[in-house]
């Protein structure tokens, strides 16, 4: 639940995505929609939304279902044109896949109230960046969002897409080889953000099947529908996380569930409790913000790695290499010696 009452939704047309999915797969579709509480009946419309933690348990459930450890990856195998309506043609329209990125970007409310892209430029290279606003996702939904990228790419480029670079949040839990022929690259995996890295150069060029015409027909609609979509509450967990980034470095004890509390003028129970019904915990959430920080401040060099430690909060550097040395297996000047 949200902090103002209402919660976070997602278009019903995911879960009958997913139950299609399952069902290819061999699982029993009734089943599994009993299981995560989805209403079949809402499947086929699409103004009609479903709590994200049915979402969740639908692709969590289909996966044990199916026996499929890398289910998400394999649903988005599947994916064809219309599965999203609006947003999906939206993408398929474009003229170039840096366009499409960009559509994506734009118009994901229309399918999803906490997932958010965000698109990087670095140097030559488009940083692709998914992440879900203060509330916990699914490492299915996260390996089919990474892949279903490169699967509508390549079906509107008529040829395939390859990263230069995969990352996900969560820890790696099957066998590399479905990765590895989905994406091109071994994704790297505990990393602070979902994300896929492009050359410009692929996706500045003029897909083969553009239709101006019909891309603005459709981008019109996608923008009213865009005005007319109410903007979504801010999860309790996206508002402790803008107070811990508005205040690490600047004021310890704020850093803090005590402090966080305060600031949201509720007390410390009351705020563990939102927390909770959004599936975090405030130390999860500050061991996360701490593990993104410190990627994007290490890759200063200006920043001396004693000053890292300081702007995440600790009171020690050496609380900061064991923090760094548990994310990721390195110490943080490995992790700088390795990007440089």
């Amino acid at each position: 639940m949200l902090a103002c009452g209402h919660m976070v939704e997602v278009a019903a047309s995911i879960g009958a995505m997913i139950l299609a999915a399952a069902r290819a797969m061999g699982a029993d579709p009734a089943l599994l929609a009993s299981r995560a509480a989805f209403d079949v009946s809402r499947a086929s419309d699409p103004d009609a939304r479903i709590a994200l933690h049915t979402e969740t348990l639908l692709w969590d459930e289909a996966a044990r279902l199916t026996g499929d450890g890398v289910f998400g990856l394999h649903a988005a195998e599947r994916l064809c044109p219309g599965a999203f309506d609006v947003i999906d043609y939206a993408v398929r329209t474009a003229p170039t896949l840096r366009a499409g990125l960009e559509r994506l970007a734009r118009y994901n409310r229309l399918v999803h109230d906490a997932a958010v892209f965000s698109l990087v430029r670095d140097g030559d290279h488009l940083r692709v960046e998914h992440s879900l606003q203060g509330v916990k996702q699914s490492r299915h939904a996260a390996e089919f969002t990474l892949a279903s990228t490169l699967v509508v790419g390549a079906q509107i480029n008529d040829s395939p897409i390859w990263p230069t670079k995969v990352t996900f949040q969560h820890a790696a839990h099957a066998p590399m080889v479905e990765y590895l022929r989905l994406f091109g690259v071994p994704p790297s995996f505990s990393a602070p953000t979902n994300t896929l890295v492009f050359s410009l150069e692929l996706l500045e060029q003029p897909l083969p099947k553009s239709d101006p015409l019909l891309s603005r027909v459709i981008e019109r609609h996608a923008e009213a529908l865009l005005v007319a979509r109410p903007a979504p509450a801010e999860t309790t967990a996206a508002r402790v996380r803008r107070i811990l980034c508005e205040t690490m470095g600047k004021d310890d004890a704020a850093v803090t569930l005590t402090g966080a509390a305060n600031r949201l003028r509720m007390s410390e129970r009351s705020l563990q409790r939102r927390l909770a019904e959004e599936a975090q915990t405030f130390d999860v959430l500050l061991d996360e913000l701490r593990h993104e920080l410190a990627a994007r401040y290490l890759a200063d060099k200006k920043l001396a790695i004693a000053e890292v430690a300081f702007l995440l909060g600790y009171s020690e550097p050496s609380a900061f290499h064991r923090a760094f040395k548990r994310w990721t297996g390195k110490t943080p000047t490995q992790a700088r010696e390795r990007a440089a």
